[in-house]
């Protein structure tokens, strides 16, 4: 296999200033991908192209929030009109509110968490599907959580949006099977170090799960050897 197999193919990574997202755009880029980064602070993405270009991979950058209505639609017609298809689409961006019992979740933060964990996504799936249906290998990897399957005291905000993300993602796939090469994935992390999973176990020594780049290399793995359809999988490595 080429040490480039990705060589050629345009990807786009939501979340791509820092964790698991900044990981995945650095690993894409080094397997052949030039890589669109976004995420909401400039000089956390510069940090992450720097990075990308000092091992000879390329990248572009795309400040947005992807909260705000148009942003998503500008950014799809600027690849659009470079590029014209998207390969590999990575949804990594994410919020997290304050773990609460349902009862006590506050009201705003659950709207910023679902406007960025479902309603974004939608948006994604929606602006994006014409350019993954141009490419001969669209392929679109969702990063999920274990609790939007299976509940959790006190992660009842965070996981009912990843239960939605879930939905979105796996009903998009059954619906783009027949008619394009557009293939769906979700994986599920597990354990990472990020910050955050520091929010939601401040006790807990981040050296005792493993990095984001664990994860970075299990998504180019799914992408290098591909995957069926509505593929999901849960990265079990050890620290």
């Amino acid at each position: 296999m080429s040490d480039k197999p990705l060589a050629g193919r345009i990807a786009l990574v939501t979340g791509a200033s820092r964790g698991i997202g900044a990981a995945t755009a650095k690993a894409l880029a080094a397997a052949g991908a030039h890589v669109v980064i976004t995420g909401r602070k400039v000089k956390d993405l510069e940090g992450v192209e720097d990075a990308i270009h000092a091992v000879g991979g390329t990248s572009t950058i795309a400040p947005l929030d992807l909260t705000e209505s148009d942003s998503i639609g500008r950014l799809a017609a600027a690849i659009a009109e470079r590029w014209d298809r998207l390969d590999i689409l990575v949804i990594s961006a994410a919020m997290l509110p304050v773990l609460t019992p349902v009862t006590q979740i506050e009201p705003k933060q659950f709207n910023q968490a679902l406007t960025l964990n479902v309603l974004a996504t939608q948006a994604l799936l929606a602006a994006f599907d014409p350019l993954l249906k141009r490419s001969k290998h669209g392929r679109i990897i969702g990063l999920t959580s274990s609790v939007g399957e299976a509940p959790r005291a006190f992660w009842g905000a965070y996981g009912a949006t990843k239960a939605a993300f879930d939905n979105l993602l796996l009903s998009h796939g059954q619906e783009v099977e027949r008619i394009s090469q557009t293939r769906v994935a979700i994986v599920d992390p597990g354990a990472t170090r990020t910050t955050m999973r520091a929010r939601a176990y401040p006790g807990e020594d981040p050296q005792t799960v493993k990095p984001p780049e664990d994860v970075a290399d299990r998504i180019v793995a799914l992408l290098e050897n591909d995957f069926s359809n509505l593929h999901r999988e849960r990265v079990e490595i050890s620290a």
